[in-house]
Formats: structure tokens, sequence, C-alpha cells
């Protein structure tokens, strides 16, 4: 432990609560909480209050230890500063000696914005109580001499600014201005007009002129912030009116580009599925400002926020599960794990970037309707019960005051816990498909014209590839949390990702442009859902690869049917579909059984199985090959290091044991195709069972032209047509995607979408005798009932892929 080298100063009750707490005044949501005459310093008591947290005992657990833990980071980092030309700490260079933008002034920038993190890490220690630093004299003399330095070195209105744009617009500014608010107080008027002036000088109005380039969607929201609490420590308000009206643009519905969708989508970087990511930080943002603002002059009272509202359970909550945001919806920050620059960093992962957006709902509940609120806060009490593998009041990353905010819920007896629903949701709009199941969730990844591959930039996520290509991601209720949080990333084949088709293809790291660049030439991706079930496509265009490939899902209630047809490729390389690729974590016991005999648990083991009907991995579930396959299993135990896909990583070698089932198409294959069941969770008995049940599905079709299942003991038929045809029951003009569910009281739901976004028109002859169509959207032009039933339907190019229902009654 680093210990204060000095007496800490003695201060009364009152006097600390007054300078430093961030409980000195109420967050207060009513209608005009203060008066015009003294607005800007409630703002500024209240930042404090949401930068430093309430409601929480600092001598009780978990915040005593935090606390502790805080003081302790704060004292290391006060005893190695050292202010010297180019630098405040001499880890921390930023003096850049050949000033562009390239990978090594990114980093030199970045050192700008982390020495104001740090100084802002100080100002916490300062105000916080329980920290050993309370007050203390000497750390707050550290204070304002590192801002000064900073000031006169670096950040100030006459630099020019380097490397990443991000750093001086949204990084840099909003640790200085938390710091000015923090310590506002201590600063003398020409040094903080000085902060003020480089403030503008690099965050001018003009940054939110246009919503456009690096000013919409989250990175908005930043620069709204950063606006806001430059408006609020210099009482301008026309900069605070600023930061409110340019958050506008945030909330509506859009069609194309970054921000939120209709159908549940968020993207950032035009053609990026980052809920998980910059959605977290949108949605944090949006809620410290809300929050900032509310009953003051300024308060956001545009009624397009209600989007925002609503988004919370359309658009984060289905891919939050167990406390875990869903990693393809994260985008570069699966590769964000262990630091090279601080080794003893937390890893980054899914349940750690889980947590912040848990909090901030909570957060942004204190703006929204009572009811709203109410069931907000019962679906984080649940998520937060059931985050076995990583507890969110035991993060030791989560920011004090989210851990209040959690605390404060779970701490609440008015609030019960929702469990997880059943259900299936499509987001046409970025490729990705979520399940829910009692038991298991899974998610899914694809890629098209409009989403990409993957994204790479500032030399992180440089081996992801294949995510895009039909990754499928699933997690029990109460097992197998930390698949992909355990170190998976830096050790997994990534050629080998799980329900991916891949070319073996040899890629450079960083393969395919920076930024999401590039996207496969293919329409057809997305899928229908009656909301409960769903039949998904994806015709698959490998990166920088000949492959091509028509892929399918079924999602059921205890398994995910997965099909594949028409897989050539001519790149002179094997082809592989990964059936499974299961981190088995450091020690890989989890026994394997093919077809009721066990194999051996030995690394590293292979073997070929021909005729395969069904495996099992034991503790986490089952595979069914419907009619046998061939089938490649070996258990591996790999190495590797976060630095091998992303350039900030640590280069510590990490070693977790993988279990791998994949099909082996071969060498340049032509029209080869695959077919398994997942069954997420189930026994080996019941996977044997569900192998030897023949009648319980029927594989209509699995070629390039069309794919399509029928479980009959679910009422469960879907089809995806690549091109229109015929599938058991099912005729489509078109290309389209169709399921059919029927339920015991006789009724039936018929399910279509367009995923080409090109159908003007479409016909679809269900051969099944319908009394009448009791419900269907305005796109259905007529139907026609009887001992069959065709539904005509008009214009499907506006529907942006969403599934049009027609609810019928059964003869």
């Amino acid at each position: 432990m680093l210990e204060s080298a000095v007496m800490t100063t003695p201060w009364s009750r009152r006097g600390f609560l007054a300078a430093c707490s961030g409980t000195a005044v109420a967050l207060g949501f009513g209608p005009r909480a203060f008066a015009a005459s003294d607005e800007f310093t409630t703002l500024r008591a209240r930042w404090r209050t949401l930068v430093l947290g309430e409601g929480f005992d600092p001598t009780t657990e978990p915040f005593k230890s935090r606390l502790a833990d805080l003081g302790t980071t704060a004292g290391h980092y006060r005893a190695t500063m050292a202010p010297a030309t180019g630098s405040l700490w001499p880890d921390l260079v930023y003096a850049d000696p050949d000033p562009d933008t390239d990978p090594e002034s990114y980093g030199y920038s970045g050192n700008m914005n982390t020495s104001y993190t740090r100084l802002s890490t100080l100002a916490q220690a300062y105000c916080q109580p329980g920290t050993g630093l309370t007050g203390d004299a000497d750390l707050r003399t550290a204070i304002l001499t590192g801002l000064d330095h900073l000031h006169d070195d670096v950040y100030n209105a006459d630099q020019t600014r380097y490397g990443n744009w991000y750093s001086w617009q949204i990084g840099a500014p909003q640790a200085l201005l938390d710091v000015c608010v923090l310590m506002y107080d201590a600063l003398p008027a020409d040094r903080l007009a000085g902060y003020l002036a480089a403030v503008d000088h690099f965050v001018p109005d003009s940054a939110v002129a246009s919503y456009s380039g690096t000013s919409t969607g989250a990175n908005r929201v930043d620069l709204c912030r950063v606006l806001a609490l430059r408006g609020v420590v210099g009482a301008s308000p026309a900069k605070v009116a600023l930061a409110r009206d340019a958050l506008s643009p945030v909330f509506p519905y859009v069609t194309s580009g970054d921000g939120l969708y209709a159908d549940g989508s968020f993207i950032q970087h035009t053609t990026v599925p980052y809920t998980g990511s910059y959605g977290s930080v949108l949605l944090g943002g949006l809620g410290l400002l809300f929050a900032l603002l509310a009953g003051s002059g300024w308060e956001v009272t545009d009624p397009n926020r209600q989007i925002v509202f609503d988004a919370v359970e359309h658009a984060w909550a289905p891919f939050l599960y167990n406390g875990l945001v869903m990693d393809g919806v994260a985008g570069r920050a699966i590769s964000r794990g262990l630091s090279a620059a601080d080794p003893k960093r937390i890893q980054q992962d899914d349940h750690l970037r889980g947590h912040p957006v848990l909090a901030s709902i909570v957060l942004l509940g204190q703006g929204a309707s009572a009811a709203e609120n109410a069931r907000w806060r019962a679906l984080v009490k649940g998520w937060m019960q059931r985050d076995y593998y990583s507890p969110p009041l035991a993060d030791p990353v989560l920011s004090l005051p989210h851990l209040a905010r959690l605390k404060g819920v779970q701490d609440d007896g008015s609030v019960t816990a929702v469990a997880e629903p059943a259900g299936h949701r499509l987001f046409p709009s970025m490729a990705r498909a979520t399940h829910r199941s009692p038991g298991w969730a899974a998610s899914l990844s694809m890629a098209d014209k409009r989403i990409t591959y993957y994204e790479t930039g500032n030399g992180e996520n440089l081996r992801g590839w294949h995510t895009g290509a039909g990754m499928l991601y699933w997690w029990g209720d109460t097992f197998a949390n930390g698949q992909y949080s355990d170190a998976f990333w830096p050790t997994v084949d990534p050629y080998r990702l799980p329900g991916t088709t891949v070319s073996r293809k040899a890629l450079a790291d960083g393969a395919g442009g920076d930024w999401g660049a590039s996207m496969p030439d293919v329409n057809w991706v997305g899928g229908a859902t009656d909301g409960r079930r769903a039949a998904v496509g994806q015709y698959l265009k490998g990166l920088q690869s000949t492959l091509v490939a028509k892929k399918s899902w079924f999602f059921l209630d205890d398994t995910v049917v997965c099909l594949g047809a028409g897989i050539t490729c001519t790149d002179g390389t094997a082809v592989e579909t990964t059936v499974e690729n299961r981190n088995l974590g450091p020690t890989g016991g989890a026994p394997f059984t093919v077809d009721g005999t066990v194999r051996p648990s030995s690394y590293p083991w292979s073997a070929t199985f021909t005729g395969a009907k069904w495996a099992h991995i034991g503790g986490h579930g089952g595979y069914v090959f419907p009619g046998g396959a061939t089938v490649r299993a070996l258990r591996d135990a790999r190495d590797g290091s976060w630095s091998t896909i992303n350039k900030g990583g640590s280069t510590t070698v990490l070693n977790r044991k993988y279990l791998t089932m994949y099909v082996d198409h071969g060498t340049d294959p032509a029209n080869a195709s695959y077919a398994y069941q997942l069954l997420p969770g189930a026994t080996a008995a019941r996977t044997q069972a569900r192998a030897a049940d023949a009648k319980w599905l029927t594989v209509f079709a699995n070629s390039d032209s069309l794919q399509g299942v029928a479980v009959p003991s679910l009422g469960f038929t879907g089809v995806n047509f690549w091109f229109g045809g015929t599938v058991g029951t099912l005729t489509a003009s078109d290309p389209c995607c169709v399921m059919t569910s029927e339920s015991e009281d006789g009724t039936a739901v018929i399910a279509v979408s367009d995923p080409m976004r090109m159908r003007t028109s479409l016909t679809l002859t269900w051969r099944r005798a319908v009394t009448a169509v009791t419900s269907a959207p305005g796109t259905l032009v007529s139907a026609a009932a009887g001992s069959a039933l065709t539904l005509t339907f008009g214009d499907l190019t506006g529907t942006a892929g969403a599934t049009q229902r027609v609810t019928v009654r059964l003869g």
C-alpha cells in the first residue's frame, strides 16, 4: 500500500460537504428546482453529485474498499508526478516529435488525455471521504500544479492538435472540466479562464454545427457534455443552451448511418453495430445530461427524447444477459483486455462492459416516467442477481457513482427482480439477432452491404475478421457466462469462431481496412420472427476471399437448427464450418462424448468422426447431426496475448483450452453443405434422444436456392427463399424469408420479410386450410383463404427488412 507522506488537513463536516461532497445538493428532478440567480452554482453542485455519487455509506462495503483503493491509486499518481517539458508523468509523454495523425501521434495524444484522467482521479480522491487523502493540502497543490502544467505545456488555445481528435475534443476536456467542477473554489479566476479558453479552442461551437462526421451518435453526446460543462463552469447560458439543443439530432430514428433505428439497432462509425460500446457511452452520457439539466432553465424537453427512453427496452435490453452485454455489438472493444501500459489494470470483458449499462439505465430512469423507472429497476435487479460470474457490486472498475446506483437498486425492497423473458428479436438494420429461451440465450452476428465484416482501428481488434461471418454466441442461465469473458479473444483461433463458415486463407492483421471499411456485396441478410421463434439467413461472401455460402438458422425453443449450402471457394485453401469452439478455461476438463462414447480428455487430441449422429460437451450442451455427418474434433491448448489482437495490449502469454468441432469442406469446395442442431444446456441423454427421433426435424431443403425445415411437434416451418420456389407447403414468388407457427388454439402466424429490401410485390402460398385472416400489416394487398392461403404483398422496399406478420384462423 502506498500511503500519503503528509497529514491531511482537518476539515469540519459542514465545510467538507460545502466544498467537496457530491451529496451537498440533491439531484432533484422536480419542475424548476432552483432560481435563475444561483443556477450555475447549483449545476456545479449537481455535477459534483453525478461525478462523486450519492446515497452511499463510505464506511461500509463495497464503498469502503473502493474509496481506499482510490486513495492508494491517487497516492501513487501524486508520488510519481514529475512535471517536465512534454510530460506530467514520465510514463505518459505527450510531446510528439513528428505531430500528425499516424498511430504514433495517436499514442502521444492519448497520453495527454490520460494525464487529465489521472488529475481527475486525484481530484476525486481529494473530494471523496474515506480515501486517506480527503482534503489533503499537498494533494490540492499537486492537482493545481498538474492543471497549470498541462495547460501551459500542451492543452491551450495556441496549440494545434495532433493524433486522435477524440483526445482533444472529448477525452481531455471532459476530464479537465470534471476537475474544474470538483476543485472550483481552489482555482484562481485567471487560470480557470485559461482552461476554458483551451476548451473553446478545441471544442468550438462549430463542433456541433453539423450532424455529421465525428459529431454524431455517442460522439455528439460526448461533445454536448463538454459544451454543457464548459457553460456551467464558465457561467455561460449560451454554451449550456447550445449543448441542450445540439442533443436533439441524436434522438430521432435514422434509416442510415449513425444512431438508433426503429428496429432497435444502434450504429456508430456508419457501418458498425455498437449497442454495447458506443451505445453505452450514448446512454450514459444522456443520463448524465438529462440529470444535470433537469429542473433548470435548460432542461431537455425535446419530445423526441422519449425515443431514448423507449430504446432501453427496445435496443439495449435484448443485448443484456445476466449482467453482460453481448460481444456481437461491442465492436473493437472485444480486443481491450490487459493493457501493456498498465498491466495491473483489470481486463475488460462483456460483464465489465455490461455493468455500466445497467447503472446508466438506473440513472436514466430518474428522468423517465414512474412506470418506466419501475420496470427498468426491476430489469436491472434481475440482471444483477443472475450475474454469478461477475457480480456487479464486486466490479473492480465500475465507477463509484454507478456502484452506488446499483447498490440502491439491490437494497430497494420495493423492487422485485424480473426474470429473463423468452423470445426472439431481429435487428435487420445491423444484421444481428438475439434469442432467449428458458435456460439459455444466443446472439448471431452477420454482415451485408450496409454492415461491416468487423471493425478495426487504432490498432485494435486486428483479427476480428470473421466475427460477422455468422458467429453464433450462446450462454446458459446458470453456466458458461464467462465463455467469452475468460481470455477468449486473445486465445481463440480467429478462423474457427463458432457458427462461422470460413476460408483458411491467411489474412493480414487489420485486413479490410480501418473503421468498418469493408462490407460484403450482398443483399440477402435477415430473417422473420413471430417474436418467439425465427428463421434467419445470411448470404455469405468471405472477407478478401472467393468464398460464398448460404447460411440459415432456425431459432426454436430448445435448439438452433443450423444449415449451410452452396459453399463454394477457389482460394486454394481449406474451407471450414465451425460447429463449436468452446472455451473450457485454463484446465479444460469438460468430458466430450460422441455417439455414446466418451472421448479422450488429454491435450492435444484430435479425431475425425464419420457418420456422427450426436456429440455432447459436459457442462455445456449437445449437438445433433441429422442423417449423420463427418465431423472433426480436437482438444487444443492455445497460447495467445492481448497484444496479438490489440497493439496496446499486454504481451503476457495466456493459455486456454478449447474443444472444437468443425466440418472440413475441403480445399476449393463446390456446393458443399452442412446441417446440425445446437442444444444449449442439454444433457447427453437428451441429446442422444433428439438424435434418435428422426421425425422431430424435417429438413425440406438445403441448397443454394432454398433452405427450409419443419418441426411438426412445434407447429413450426421456416424457409429462406434465396430465390422464388417451393419448399414443403410453402411457395414464394420471389426471394424472401418465411416462417409459420401453428398454435393449439386453431390460430397461426405467418411471418414474412424481404431481407433484400427490393420486393415491390410478393406472393406467398401456404397449402394449409385457412378460414379467415384475422390481422394483417398494411403491406398486405390481398388474401385468399380456403383449402390454401394465398397472400399478396405490395411494396416491401420501405420495410427495412422488418417482419410482416399475418394472423389467421385455421380450418
